[in-house]
């Protein structure tokens, strides 16, 4: 068991950082690469948007890619950023990158253990009452359409703006034994994509060990999939994960001051 590894399936450069908080724990880390995320081709609607950006009074971003892709159009559309906009993230590592490549302030929601991004960030009170209000929601393509619809609900005039795409991959030979086996100390999934498209290779064995998600949301869904195990992290950072890592190995190693998992 102890040099059995840490399987994770967060994509491109923020597997990463996950790795390494699971691997400053003492536990190898090995990763799926089971999505690949691609921006889309910039359509008239898309580019309409951008330039017209300073019309909207709200930005909502969804994700760490979004953010990336709507940071890049910005800079290339706008030398200097138009004014009186409220720019939301779902979650921290969201917020980083447009705080560092925007200099914008961010309205993130407060973490609230087992809860999704998306509920967490719809209880913002800036978020309630929106009557005329015009929303940017900046997104990948698919995906749930809470945001979306809640937000319309409350009277927003909302554009979806869906700036990448996502490919799931199939794993490779070597990670499809160790689903098969159930050949790893713990899996971490903080996607239902990525969740339901791996549960296509988990054999009785991996649907006994430990599941590690982000939320009571995906752990709902892992249940429906099989998994007999999952253990629900106090959020999607790296440092939050890590610590339901530890705590579904070693329990009594899994103690961390608050202040770390504000870190992730």
């Amino acid at each position: 068991m102890a040099d059995l590894p840490v399987l994770i399936s967060r994509p491109g450069e923020r597997a990463g950082p996950l790795a390494a908080a699971i691997e400053a724990r003492g536990l190898p880390v090995e990763r799926l690469e089971i999505m690949h995320l691609e921006p889309l081709p910039e359509t008239p609607a898309v580019r309409t948007a951008w330039l017209d950006i300073d019309h909207f009074h709200k930005v909502v971003v969804v994700s760490p890619f979004a953010a990336e892709c709507l940071a890049a159009a910005l800079d290339h559309y706008w030398p200097q950023l138009p004014v009186g906009i409220d720019y939301y993230a779902v979650g921290a590592s969201t917020a980083a990158i447009l705080h560092r490549r925007l200099g914008v302030r961010v309205h993130v929601p407060s973490p609230v253990a087992g809860e999704d991004t998306s509920e967490a960030l719809l209880r913002l009170a800036s978020l309630q009452a929106l009557e005329t209000r015009r929303v940017l929601l900046v997104a990948g393509e698919g995906g749930r359409a809470l945001l979306a619809d809640t937000l319309a609900a409350r009277g927003a005039r909302v554009t979806r703006l869906a700036v990448y795409h996502r490919r799931l991959l199939d794993p490779s030979r070597s990670m499809q034994a160790r689903l098969a086996e159930g050949n790893y100390r713990a899996l971490v999934v903080s996607s239902g994509e990525i969740l339901e498209h791996l549960a296509r290779w988990c054999s009785d064995a991996a649907l006994n060990q430990p599941l590690i998600v982000s939320s009571a949301r995906l752990a709902t869904l892992a249940g429906r999939l099989g998994f007999r195990f999952p253990v629900v992290a106090s959020g999607a950072t790296p440092a939050a994960l890590a610590v339901a890592v530890a705590r579904s190995s070693a329990p009594e190693e899994a103690d961390v001051d608050h202040d770390d998992l504000e870190k992730g």
